[in-house]
């Protein structure tokens, strides 16, 4: 196993009550949560939601309101600290393209004390990126698998990733994911994925977080959803026998309407039509309407 092991009961982050402004306007108000070892949580929200806001502030990189620590330390005061069990990754398509392959490990060896140059050269030798060929040289797919590469090879303990699969074609896409949860991810180890497509994400998460206007609108695991939640497919109009059976969002298609409910009783809803577990993005367009 890769890294330190950290003791799971403790949170590797923790934010209470967390808030940032920007002249008038509130990207993060009064934000809590905590992340834990073995989770893939999904950070979800628009474009200006307030996503890049708190992971700037979770690495140090702005003055914010609020209690916040990353394994147990303020991340302004000790983010050379921090940097050695959490590692951050933006746009994993974008790579120095003058570089050589073999000049971006060895950078990577000389920048970050946790990366492991002997393991990135394992992880490289099965394929058909050579060290000596220019990264601009490289398809975008290898160019993807090279980075991949790059944050599988180091050693922390938590791995932020902003956006990771923008523009990325579905094959790619899903060999990123697959490798993440096979190489980086276990039970000492965690991932935050911050997004605005849900469905490129959905199938490895294990938690998801909403976020509108900077605040958090649903936080639930994965394994939570289908006792939290419902969606029910009805054809034609339906009026529940019980008042207080009300659903949270309404949709009105073609030839049926969905209805999304929290906290109804999955049997009972079955009489009025046909129910199943509702999709992230169900969960998102209701939450965030």
């Amino acid at each position: 196993m890769l890294g330190e092991v950290v003791n799971s009961d403790a949170p590797f982050v923790s934010i209470n009550g967390v808030s940032k402004n920007f002249g008038s306007t509130k990207a993060l108000d009064n934000v809590s949560l905590s992340i834990g070892a073995g989770e893939i949580v999904g950070l979800i929200g628009s474009n200006g939601a307030g996503k890049s806001t708190l992971l700037k502030a979770m690495m140090g990189l702005l003055k914010f309101s609020g209690d916040l620590t990353v394994f147990g330390q303020n991340p302004m005061a000790g983010r050379a600290e921090l940097l050695k069990k959490m590692s951050y990754i933006a746009d994993v398509a974008s790579l120095p393209s003058w570089m050589k392959v073999s000049e971006l490990l060895s950078f990577m060896a000389d920048v970050h004390p946790q990366f492991d140059i002997q393991r990135a050269k394992a992880l490289l030798k099965d394929t058909p990126i050579q060290q000596g060929a220019r990264i601009h040289a490289l398809s975008k797919g290898m160019k993807t698998r090279l980075h991949l590469t790059v944050i599988l090879a180091i050693n922390t303990d938590f791995l932020v990733l902003d956006e990771p699969t923008l523009g990325l074609d579905v094959l790619v896409r899903r060999e990123f994911q697959d490798r993440l949860v096979e190489d980086y991810f276990n039970q000492q180890r965690s991932i935050l994925i911050t997004t605005h497509q849900i469905d490129e994400i959905e199938s490895i998460l294990t938690r998801v977080i909403f976020i509108k206007d900077g605040r958090i609108t649903l936080d639930v695991s994965k394994s939570e959803l289908k006792n939290s939640f419902s969606k029910l497919r009805v054809t034609g109009n339906v009026v529940f026998s019980d008042p207080d059976l009300k659903p949270i969002y309404q949709r009105q298609l073609v030839d049926h309407t969905e209805l999304i409910f929290k906290g109804a009783d999955p049997k009972v809803l079955s009489a009025y039509g046909e129910v199943a577990v509702p999709s992230l993005e169900d969960l998102f367009v209701a939450t965030n309407s």
